[in-house]
């Protein structure tokens, strides 16, 4: 199937000769320009030589320049979701917003995606405008959720991290309009908070806490900002080599080739889950490409400063999306998920798991498998997804605390979960990328459903601690992400954390030091 474009043809000739569709061109050019338009926005634009109202502005003009170029008359869906959300937000008042915010928002998503998978493009993996919008919908819930946790419910009724997220005031349209549309972000994420995106563009001083040695909180004021050069170069040394990768050896593996009669027939077992992992993890590069060229437009902005290390080192992963290393050296299925997509995953957590009243692991697979597309393929991965995180969590409740105390007997364990790990997330996610029923269901079956009966057999004899009522209601039962994250997204509020007007300094600094006691 001819894949078109519903964007400029300008950079045609350049796709021609790179020998990629156009819209995939026109997204890598735009994301470049959009790197070089936010080092001249930290250079000229910078808070302390110029209004947040010209910053908003900007940022917003900018952002759907790059949308209109990459997606054409599409782009107009962003501002329509975001226009119509937002008069939600106004007319419903705080107390039911983020309900029928969130039905929107994702219900305009999901017509979008049927339009665009079942009538134009089905089966390509080119740029399109609902990428965006994915992001889009999750800052709209996120933002409505912070709303209403900051003007209706008490301040004790909620967790740490949502008292320290809650927004005190309603955003006034053209703040509503950056934080959705801004060019750092329209394209691919990542999601942030609103209250952070605020407090970078609003140029407010920040606070930063170091633990010293004796354990004592050293409090800093820093008058300048530190510099993002040398991230954002190792961020784009790392889009330079998982371009070169997804370039070269990610064609020579294609995911297919695991349902190919031939290969099927002829390859031993072992061979073939060693080509099932190989040519999952070249797929991977593609993601990692566009995820860190995101983050690094970010930070050439000034957006994404964390604070420092325990020596003195700056970390520029406020939002980041990714930790690549951890990725392709987990040892278990939440280690893998803690560190894939990972605002996504806290994004599932904010609006799902931690809100849900009943079977939140299930609720929140499902939000996830609706929120990606409506490909059967996601559903597959999403519902098998379930099945393996939860006998994964019922093995290593069960039976880990029996290797752990010998280092040498560890090392083993380690490699053992490592290569488990490896499979396991390949097999889950072949569905993802072949997005059919028909294959998906062609390679399970010639796998026997081995793992999908695996992990059964592994629920009936291994017990899962049963969720309790109450206060221990998410302690027992938690999400793969729910530990790092919950860490994560405390400890996110470090830097570039914002109070409302209604917010005093000293309740934002009580906050953040909190957050860095946990």
């Amino acid at each position: 199937m001819a894949t078109s474009t519903t964007g400029s043809t300008l950079l045609q000739p350049l796709s021609n000769a790179v020998r990629l569709p156009v819209d995939q061109v026109n997204f890598v050019v735009c994301q470049l320009f959009a790197l070089l338009a936010a080092i001249w926005f930290r250079t000229y634009l910078h808070s302390s030589k110029t209004s947040p109202f010209i910053r908003h502005v900007v940022a917003t003009l900018l952002g759907l320049y790059l949308a209109l170029f990459c997606f054409g008359w599409y782009a107009l869906h962003f501002v329509i979701q975001s226009g119509i959300s937002y008069y939600i937000m106004i007319v419903i008042g705080v107390e039911n917003m983020h309900k029928y915010c969130f039905v929107f928002a994702l219900g305009y998503l999901t017509v979008c995606q049927i339009t665009r998978v079942y009538i134009f493009d089905y089966g390509q993996y080119s740029a399109d405008f609902s990428g965006p919008m994915m992001i889009i919908t999750q800052k709209i819930t996120s933002l409505a959720f912070e709303i209403h946790d900051g003007m209706f419910r008490k301040n004790e009724d909620l967790t740490p991290s949502q008292r320290c997220l809650a927004v005190r005031r309603m955003p006034s349209l053209l703040e509503y309009l950056s934080y959705n549309c801004n060019f750092m972000g329209i394209l691919a994420g990542p999601l942030c908070s609103y209250k952070d995106y605020i407090t970078f563009i609003e140029g407010r001083s920040y606070q930063l806490q170091q633990s010293e040695a004796n354990g004592k909180e050293d409090t800093k004021y820093e008058q300048t900002d530190p510099s993002p050069n040398i991230a954002v170069a190792q961020k784009l040394l790392i889009c330079g080599l998982s371009l070169f990768f997804h370039m070269t050896i990610t064609k020579t593996l294609p995911v297919e080739y695991n349902i190919d009669d031939n290969f099927r027939a002829t390859a031993s077992w072992p061979v073939r889950f060693f080509y099932l992992y190989v040519s999952l993890m070249a797929a991977r590069p593609k993601y990692y490409f566009a995820w860190t060229l995101a983050d690094a437009i970010n930070n050439a902005a000034g957006f994404g400063f964390r604070g420092y290390d325990k020596n003195g080192v700056t970390r520029w992963d406020l939002i980041s999306n990714l930790r690549i290393q951890q990725i392709e050296f987990s040892t278990s299925f939440k280690m893998f998920l803690d560190n894939w997509n990972i605002q996504t995953a806290l994004w599932l957590k904010r609006v799902c798991y931690e809100r849900a009243t009943f079977s939140p692991t299930i609720q929140t697979f499902i939000l996830s498998a609706i929120w990606h597309g409506v490909y059967p393929g996601y559903y597959l991965t999403f519902l098998t997804g379930v099945l393996m995180t939860l006998a994964a969590r019922a093995i290593r409740n069960n039976i880990r605390h029996y290797f752990v105390e010998s280092p040498a007997v560890k090392v083993c364990y380690d490699i053992i979960t490592w290569m488990a790990t490896q499979i396991a997330i390949s097999y889950t996610v072949v569905p993802f990328v072949l997005l059919s029923v028909k294959p998906s269901f062609t390679f399970y079956s010639s796998c026997y459903f081995c793992l999908h009966i695996a992990s059964i057999l592994v629920l009936l004899v291994f017990p899962l601690k049963r969720t309790q009522k109450g206060s221990k209601k998410h302690e027992t039962i938690q999400p793969v992400w729910s530990k790092t994250l919950e860490e994560e997204n405390l400890l996110q509020k470090n830097s570039y954390s914002t109070t409302n007007n209604s917010f005093s300094q000293k309740q934002e600094i009580t906050c953040r030091y909190q957050t860095l006691k946990q």
